[in-house]
């Protein structure tokens, strides 16, 4: 799909991290920016700054995890607009479970899947149709991770299951679309292929009351820097890789039409090799064997 001036990128998630790289990047290429958050005052921060370049910007606060917030929005940018051609449905949070999986409160798994989850339907629920009805070229951009989008890590387990799902509800979405032979194309992103410094490591801040703990921590919740610290204390050096890094990739994956928005890393390709070695062969998952002999949580 070529990007140009006067098309319309709407962005969840888009208040920070790799949503607002995302929006800025699109600003760059003259698209018209929709951004959507659950942070107000973050949100209006990062209009005022795509404004202040030049961006036409709309912004809206937008639980995804309500179906009606979410048409809301929908409403909001086309009327706004008249069009929508990118939807990069990236909201996301982790979700503040400890414990083994048996531990876990229902929910840290309710909370988590009404974002990762539901949050990515709703979004094509509520765009994708009109986007078909324009008859314009277009493309949706489903944010997963390569926990659980390639391989789990247990001790995310929540978070991982999650991000599986967001790459199945992808795949059937461009089988669906293709079926239609639509303008619009489909893409699965796998930030990375390092750490990202984003806001996911403070979800909590944003937890609901709906969705609240049941009962308090065993531990407190550890920041991106206090995690980073310890790895460092333990003489570990943690590779990050810029936002602006993944906004370009996904610009570039929009252009190629290429569903696999997943960067070269010779991490992800031994996960994806072992895992479909594992089951071509019906053998135990070794690849998890080490997080299976590790005590932590």
């Amino acid at each position: 799909m070529e990007l140009r001036e006067g098309q319309v990128a709407v962005v969840t998630g888009a208040a920070s991290g790799i949503g607002l790289a995302m929006a800025r990047r699109f600003a760059a290429e003259g698209l018209a920016v929709v951004l959507g958050d659950v942070e107000r005052d973050a949100l209006e921060a990062a209009a005022d700054e795509l404004a202040a370049d030049g961006a036409q910007v709309l912004a809206r606060t937008v639980d995804v995890s309500d179906p009606e917030a979410v048409r809301s929005f929908a409403d909001a940018a086309y009327g706004a607009f008249g069009a929508v051609h990118v939807l990069c449905n990236n909201a996301g949070v982790g979700s503040g479970a400890e414990g083994r999986m048996w531990e876990h409160e229902p929910n840290d798994w309710k909370w988590a899947f009404s974002v990762n989850v539901w949050g990515v339907f709703h979004g094509i629920q509520a765009f994708v149709p009109r986007m078909l009805a324009g008859g314009e070229p277009g493309h949706v951009v489903n944010t997963s991770s390569g926990d659980g989008g390639i391989a789990p890590l247990p001790t995310a387990s929540v978070y991982a299951v999650t991000k599986a799902a967001v790459v199945t509800m992808t795949e059937s979405l461009y089988a669906h679309l293709g079926a239609e032979r639509a303008r619009v194309g489909a893409s699965v992103l796998f930030p990375g292929p390092h750490m990202l410094r984003t806001g996911l490591w403070e979800s909590h801040r944003n937890r609901p009351e709906r969705y609240a703990k049941q009962r308090p921590r065993r531990t407190p919740y550890r920041s991106l820097a206090q995690w980073e610290a310890a790895m460092k204390e333990a003489g570990r050096e943690v590779a990050f890789t810029p936002v602006e890094e993944v906004a370009a990739h996904v610009v570039d994956g929009i252009r190629a039409d290429r569903f696999w928005m997943l960067p070269a890393s010779e991490h992800s390709d031994r996960q994806i090799r072992a895992r479909s070695r594992s089951m071509l062969d019906r053998t135990n998952p070794s690849y998890l064997e080490g997080f299976i002999l590790d005590g932590r949580d």
